[in-house]
């Protein structure tokens, strides 16, 4: 079967908002919603709309992690689902894609969500596994350096200015959510591993608009969500984790692992831009579920002898 071609996603999106309206018949302003749905892939994938061919399962499960981190209500990731589910199943019936990568994604369930945890030595596992040899190695270490060592939003990683990473001074300036500005420490390590890439990055064939762009990939252009989270699946598996893991998970280790060293939750909130302290709180509840299983397994009381 010959697929039709992806090229310009304007038309695609008067397409799909015709069909909304003849086939399906919804209101205007469902019409509009299913639309701002298509918007918010849009910026998920990237400009090249036949970037949506290489959406699966997994990457569709990485966005709403990303939905859950912008503190978007779980009925509200429920209702984004839906137009996603439904902008898909248009593709198919379009003959755009062969496939729906949506059939088996579940909307998130109500209450709090405990993600996947990648332990210290787990992430040492798939930094090792890169191969340095490749034209992308340096850049991937900078980049597992960068995503967990200071808890960044997969978002924030791609749209890393140059001229907001202060080496010397061991910091950067990121732009997160509702485009507020926080400063985050980098570690010694991150530091070192982002001179080092920025010694390979100076020979690359930057394109016009490109250059502010911290991370680039070998055709002198910025990285998409996407990329990032290739990178990050291929290391799981590579290191053998069997973990359900996408970059955001970095971000849950990084706050996790600040928690269990003693860092104050008031730090933790400025560090990784939640604007309020509640969304923070969920990582004090993973402390004390982490704390509940070791008085299990330790406790003199629980021993057998």
């Amino acid at each position: 079967m010959t697929t039709r071609v992806l090229t310009d996603w304007d038309k695609l999106t008067d397409a799909y908002g015709a069909y909304l309206m003849l086939e399906k018949g919804l209101s205007d302003n469902t019409r509009e919603s299913y639309i701002d749905d298509v918007n918010k892939l849009k910026k998920y994938v990237g400009k090249e709309p036949e970037l949506l061919r290489d959406i699966t399962l997994d990457s569709l499960h990485n966005l709403v992690a990303e939905l859950h981190d912008l503190g978007i209500a779980p009925s509200s990731q429920a209702r984004i689902i839906s137009g996603l589910k439904s902008f898909f199943r248009f593709l198919i019936i379009e003959g755009y894609i062969e496939e729906n990568p949506t059939i088996l994604l579940e909307t998130p369930r109500m209450g709090r969500h405990l993600p996947e945890i990648l332990t210290v030595n787990e992430i040492d596992q798939m930094i090792s596994c890169i191969d340095m040899s490749a034209p992308e190695g340096q850049r991937n270490r900078a980049i597992m350096e960068t995503l967990y060592g200071c808890g960044l939003r997969v978002s924030e990683l791609v749209n890393l200015d140059m001229a907001h990473v202060f080496l010397d001074e061991q910091y950067i300036i990121v732009r997160g959510k509702g485009g507020k500005e926080r400063m985050v420490p980098m570690s010694e390590v991150a530091v070192s591993e982002i001179r080092l890439y920025l010694e390979e990055r100076a020979d690359l064939d930057i394109k016009p608009g490109e250059e502010g762009y911290l991370f680039l990939n070998r055709r002198g252009r910025h990285l998409t969500r996407v990329m990032i989270f290739y990178i990050i699946k291929k290391l799981c598996e590579l290191a053998g984790i069997r973990k359900t893991i996408s970059p955001h998970s970095l971000r849950h280790s990084f706050a996790t692992h600040l928690l269990e060293g003693g860092a104050n939750l008031r730090a933790i909130q400025q560090m990784l831009g939640h604007e309020s302290i509640a969304t923070t709180e969920i990582y004090l509840h993973m402390d004390r579920r982490l704390l509940r299983q070791e008085i299990l397994l330790h406790h003199p009381r629980n021993m057998r002898g």
